[in-house]
């Protein structure tokens, strides 16, 4: 008697046809997703430089003198606490561009302290 045999399972050209597709949609994937990782870094950068300004901004018109350092804008409770710097992913980073007059306090502006450029092709420290 003739015994006929069932193939089950995937021959070695359809497996290779499937990861060829796999790795076709990968390699579209995969810049797409890098390149938005970048551009959420960047966006949390600018609103924490812009919520850290108007923090240090508000401390100003109570106090009239700027803080001595950020940690005061956590000690005074107008920050929770110091944002990170998402480039860096530290709050130790930031560089802190002192007032014309050293009267005025010790913080009037700060810059990430980020090595490199951003998408738009400006550098990180002139944000």
């Amino acid at each position: 008697m003739n015994q006929v045999r069932v193939k089950s399972g995937f021959t070695l050209i359809e497996l290779l046809v499937v990861m060829a597709v796999i790795a076709l949609l990968l390699s579209i994937a995969l810049p797409r997703y890098y390149s938005s990782v970048d551009k959420s870094k960047e966006a949390v950068l600018r609103e924490n430089l812009a919520l850290t300004r108007q923090a240090l901004d508000k401390y100003y018109g109570d106090n009239g003198i700027y803080p001595e350092t950020l940690d005061q804008l956590v000690s005074k409770k107008y920050l929770r606490n110091l944002p990170q710097d998402p480039i860096t992913d530290s709050s130790a980073t930031w560089i802190v561009v002192a007032p014309d007059a050293a009267e005025k306090g010790g913080v009037f502006d700060l810059r990430s302290g980020a090595v490199g450029k951003a998408r738009d092709g400006t550098e990180y420290k002139d944000w």
